[in-house]
């Protein structure tokens, strides 16, 4: 088989499925389909067609998805985007980094195809027309009249086995997208794409050079950490923030299309989510604890507790332990319009959840009042926390579960379940996990002043001191 490397662009905020999606996590990191999120079915989809993978992400997010890549069981390189610029930017600096001959399939780490097997051999079908430097897109087959896709048109079959495309709508209005579905010849765009990086970086030169430069210099400056990559931050700053379809799919001579005949979704708004849970005979969808009660065509999201639809009505219920979204079916193209009002009012639950990700686990304010704070905090076995020390609080730490190893001043703790430690304001001290299963324990502040800011790292496994 020809190999290809998969690229997953990562980059994505997600804010049209708030609250669950927010800028510090978003949606391709959330476990919306059973307990898998979507970036990790992504992966294992991919993981068929190449050996490395490489996904282009912002840094602020690098550890999450070193994090699903460890777990998917695939290896690759992360490219971290100092700002987001869009598709065209992601995919050069990919680009930049491949070999021109390579094969290159581009695709978001957050659509949903649950049929992974098709979706590999319909790549595998494009590998010819790629190979011969026409970049391949891949449309699919509409089921209903979206205007929230943007649509291609395709033309006649080629001698390499895919279509011709004819042109491009973008998000048309509902009568549009009920007469481009009458053609018979409209696909849905999924910003699904293959080529080789010499095809692609020739297409750029030809139709976006500014962008192309800006991410050269970038790359040529570009920084190895491990697995991460970084490129140079002043010239991606730089760098035009544009869609791949506007810069040069829309423009481009060497393009053709490959239809895909199978299930798939964006995951682009509550409905689409609601979706994917089957319906029962009054039309609710119930995830988690969800109740409907002579209730009707109600969606309810409920992985933390109880919520019960009481006589709704085409409403889509979503609840998280630190913000409720209750929203009509008809308005869920609005929710991104929420998220930049509670932004502008300085609602921190609009970027960021109670719970936060860490490179060593997590931790999860679960209280909060004047001079105290309680936090849960989940450490991955052989994560470490930094050496760190704090100028206004001190900790109490209480094992749940598990083992930790604690360094408080110049002494070393084992602490297993039910033992407990003290760490004076000022005195410099570690938590690690040296056991085989998650370290959880409770953790209680105290001070004056609790931000996290107050944090003095001293040194660190992850590079953050």
């Amino acid at each position: 088989m020809t190999a290809i490397t998969p690229v997953v662009l990562c980059g994505g905020s997600g804010t049209r499925l708030w609250p669950i999606s927010r800028k510090s996590f978003p949606k391709q990191f959330v476990p919306l389909v059973g307990n898998k999120s979507l970036l990790q079915l992504t992966l294992e989809r991919v993981a068929p067609l190449g050996t490395q993978v490489l996904c282009v992400a912002a840094d602020e997010h690098r550890f999450l998805v070193a994090q699903t890549m460890q777990t998917s069981h695939v290896s690759g390189t992360v490219l971290l985007e100092p700002v987001a610029r869009n598709t065209a930017a992601a995919m050069a600096i990919a680009a930049l980094t491949a070999q021109p001959a390579d094969l290159l399939l581009f695709c978001p780490a957050d659509h949903h195809i649950p049929d992974a097997p098709t979706f590999v051999q319909r790549v595998k079908d494009g590998v010819a027309a790629a190979q011969q430097g026409t970049i391949v897109t891949f449309g699919i087959t509409p089921t209903f009249p979206s205007t929230a896709y943007g649509y291609i048109l395709q033309g006649g079959v080629r001698g390499d086995g895919a279509f011709d495309i004819q042109g491009f709508t973008e998000k048309p209005p509902l009568e549009q997208a009920q007469a481009l579905l009458l053609t018979g010849a409209a696909l849905w765009n999924a910003g699904i794409f293959l080529c080789t990086a010499h095809a692609l970086l020739s297409a750029l030169e030809q139709h976006a050079p500014d962008i192309l430069q800006s991410c050269t210099q970038a790359i040529a400056a570009s920084t190895k950490d491990g697995h991460f990559l970084r490129p140079e931050t002043t010239a991606f700053e730089a760098c035009r923030a544009e869609s791949i379809d506007y810069a040069v799919m829309e423009h481009h001579a060497q393009v053709a299309v490959l239809p895909f005949a199978s299930a798939w979704s964006d995951v682009g708004s509550w409905n689409a989510v609601a979706n994917l849970a089957p319906a029962d005979s009054h039309g609710n969808r119930l995830h988690g604890q969800g109740f409907a009660v002579d209730a009707h065509h109600t969606y309810v999201y409920a992985p933390h507790r109880p919520v019960v639809a009481l006589g709704t009505h085409n409403l889509l219920i979503i609840d998280t332990p630190d913000a409720v979204l209750v929203a009509a079916d008809t308005h869920t193209e609005q929710v991104k319009q929420v998220v930049a009002l509670l932004e502008s009012t300085g609602v921190t639950q609009s970027a960021h959840h109670r719970k936060v990700a860490r490179p060593w686990g997590t931790y999860d304010s679960v209280d909060r009042g004047e001079r105290y704070q309680v936090k849960r905090i989940t450490v991955h076995p052989g994560g470490q926390l930094s050496l760190q020390m704090h100028h206004h609080r001190a900790e109490h730490w209480v094992v749940v579960k598990g083992t930790a190893l604690v360094t408080r001043g110049t002494e070393e703790l084992l602490l297993t379940e039910n033992q407990s430690t003290y760490i004076p304001v000022g005195v410099r001290h570690r938590l690690s996990n040296p056991g085989k299963t998650d370290l959880e324990l409770i953790e209680v502040q105290s001070g004056n002043y609790l931000g996290e800011d107050d944090i003095v790292r001293l040194e660190d496994t992850y590079g953050r001191s």
